[in-house]
């Protein structure tokens, strides 16, 4: 409680958004929009910038996946698999923002670039694909292994498609105007702001508001007192301290989401694995749960949480683990990121926790653009993250390859383990209730080398301010805002 009154007592004292600068302008049938999380690879669809754009609503895929994890066609109007590795698709009539039509060519293209991307987008760490002309309004795709996820991996923002013109020779792929969706990016201002104006030609019909005027707003209390004082119409991840104050403003929102403590297991202290032991053995979750997260979440059990029915309360003993060494005052550095409210909290609290037991632990908390690029580099000891243990593809094996397996390419941890990456292949392979059980054979031997300790799972709140109608609350995280949302 002493946290929520200082919060009402600083709450006179200025509102910092940036958003000012766009106030009323939803009466003019525009919505001003506070985001968590400012660009950090200029907007290109390979990185996590991918989900901006999806949040927004600028881009489509062949596929859409809904706020039930269904999949539903997009671009493209229907699908068959004629094979355990061949898939068949069929586009729909659909322009681009620059006029052109959607064609074969285009997308086969765009499928292609993503494949080849310098930085291979995520959701294609566990998988190769192959995409062909089969017609002017059908596209063969053929993977590697069989893929029964295809369909819900082709919804994934990384893969969504662009117009031929999107795609510069040594630039990437420029978002202004060449995607698909509701709004068009007309105005990019780095990681600062952007504007989007309603595409009229959107296959599924226009948009209700005429536009977006968006600013990325890393202070968790920025966006939440923007809000507050009507700067804004809606504002991302609000902090739960404020939930009181926001009343019916602030939107629950149940997730798939995890906030897990990934320890380096290449180089520095935590190498040795009876160190992560010793830390594994430090944490105490369900503190953190009832203290930092008010009541937003609950004591991590395992990767995956209560989103998912088929695993909450069936994960398997976790076996194979080091036992925990003594601490003797090693120096541990570890970072998270302040664009989630909770995190640089739940740091503070954890950094007590593990000099209690015997650690000496410097924090570095910053924005998370400035630091990915040394979590992913293996900079820290330690690296605190809120992270969709389903947002790749709607089902979790893409996680687990993405940040566990030897090839990851989110593999903050460094973890390279034989029987990690068998258990993750095995699992990719099966469906079903055999994939379930494997996903969570594949679980307990992640648990098992101590690269990864989680600590919640996590509800998060959506400020939505008051008359604002369809935004939408995605547990996927990838849906923000839609056809129908307005002011």
């Amino acid at each position: 409680m002493r946290r929520r009154g200082l919060l009402l007592a600083a709450a006179g004292i200025g509102l910092t958004s940036a958003c000012g600068s766009f106030t009323g302008t939803a009466r003019r049938g525009r919505i001003a929009v506070d985001l968590a999380f400012a660009p950090t690879q200029g907007l290109s669809p390979y990185s996590d910038d991918g989900l901006l754009l999806s949040r927004l609503a600028v881009v489509d895929g062949l596929t859409r996946m809904d706020t039930e994890g269904v999949v539903h066609p997009a671009l493209a109007e229907k699908w068959t698999r004629t094979s355990a590795t061949t898939w068949v698709f069929t586009l729909r009539e659909a322009r681009f923002q620059d006029g052109g039509r959607v064609t074969a060519d285009a997308v086969v293209g765009a499928l292609t670039r993503a494949g080849r991307a310098k930085t291979q987008p995520r959701v294609l760490s566990d998988m190769r694909l192959t995409a062909r002309v089969a017609g002017d309004r059908t596209v063969r795709i053929t993977t590697g292994t069989a893929d029964p996820l295809l369909p819900a991996r082709l919804a994934n923002p990384s893969l969504a498609i662009f117009s031929p013109a999107a795609y510069k020779k040594d630039s990437g792929v420029d978002p202004v105007g060449t995607a698909t969706g509701p709004f068009a990016l007309t105005k990019v201002n780095g990681a600062v702001s952007a504007t989007l104006d309603r595409f009229d030609g959107h296959w599924r019909g226009k948009a209700a508001a005429r536009g977006l005027d968006v600013t990325f707003v890393a202070d968790n209390n920025a966006r939440a007192n923007a809000l507050r004082s009507g700067q804004i119409e809606i504002a991302e991840f609000v902090p739960a301290a404020q939930a009181l104050v926001l009343g019916d403003r602030a939107r629950k929102v149940a997730t798939v989401r995890t906030t897990t403590l990934y320890l380096n297991t290449r180089t520095g202290p935590l190498a040795d694995p009876g160190l992560r032991a010793a830390v594994r053995e430090s944490v105490d979750p369900s503190a953190l749960a009832r203290s930092v997260y008010e009541g937003y979440a609950t004591r991590g059990a395992g990767l995956l949480g209560p989103g998912f029915a088929w695993a909450d309360g069936k994960q398997l003993p976790v076996t194979g683990r080091a036992k925990a060494a003594k601490p003797r005052g090693q120096t541990l550095t570890l970072a998270t990121y302040t664009n989630r409210a909770e995190l640089p909290e739940v740091a503070a609290a954890l950094q007590q926790q593990l000099r209690r037991a015997g650690f000496a632990v410097r924090l570095v908390v910053k924005d998370y653009a400035r630091l990915e690029s040394g979590a992913l580099d293996g900079r820290y000891d330690a690296f605190l993250m809120s992270r969709s243990t389903a947002l790749d593809t709607g089902d979790p094996i893409s996680y687990f390859a993405s940040d566990f397996t030897s090839e990851g390419s989110f593999n903050i941890s460094q973890l390279k383990d034989g029987r990690v990456d068998a258990a993750v292949r095995e699992a990719a392979g099966l469906e079903g209730a055999a994939r379930h059980r494997a996903t969570l054979r594949a679980e307990a031997a992640i648990l098992g080398t101590d690269a990864a300790v989680p600590i919640v799972h996590e509800q998060h709140l959506q400020g939505v301010g008051a008359g604002v109608r369809g935004v939408v609350l995605d547990p996927y995280e990838r849906q923000f805002v839609g056809l129908e949302t307005r002011a």
